[in-house]
């Protein structure tokens, strides 16, 4: 598990547009690069992308392109249970989907499942504020 937090780490981000990874953290020992997603609560798991994809372009040249080789980690927040999962990319070998497991699966399969459990960071309240109005005439 990679550790992103603790006392010296400091959190980078990138200049500028179509950079590969949205942060780079400084734990005080190497810079890692993290890519940000939103993973999707679905039958039990958090899934989340491992690819951009480009099918939204008029003529792609490519229909999805891996992470692999080019980030350390993804960052993944899930807003139906407002945790933050940090999962190193050596461990995901599919190169389009992931799956992080929050329920135990039906079939009782214990291989070759990742426990949501094992990668979570954080817990954040999903609820959002609003902003005071301001007064009449200001």
């Amino acid at each position: 598990m990679l550790a992103l937090q603790g006392e010296g780490s400091r959190i980078y981000v990138p200049f500028g547009e179509n950079s590969r990874c949205d942060l780079v953290v400084d734990d005080g020992v190497r810079l890692l690069r993290v890519q940000c997603k939103t993973g999707r609560l679905t039958k039990g798991s958090v899934e989340f992308r491992t690819a951009s994809t480009y099918l939204h372009h008029p003529n792609p040249k490519l229909r999805s392109r891996p992470y692999h080789g080019e980030i350390d980690a993804f960052a993944v927040f899930c807003p139906e249970l407002g945790t933050v999962y940090v999962v190193p990319i050596d461990e995901l070998p599919n190169r389009t989907m992931a799956m992080l497991r929050v329920e135990a699966p039906r079939n009782g399969q214990t291989k070759r499942i990742r426990p949501a459990a094992a990668y979570e960071v954080a817990r954040v309240s999903a609820t959002p504020t609003r902003e005071p109005a301001a007064p009449a005439g200001a």
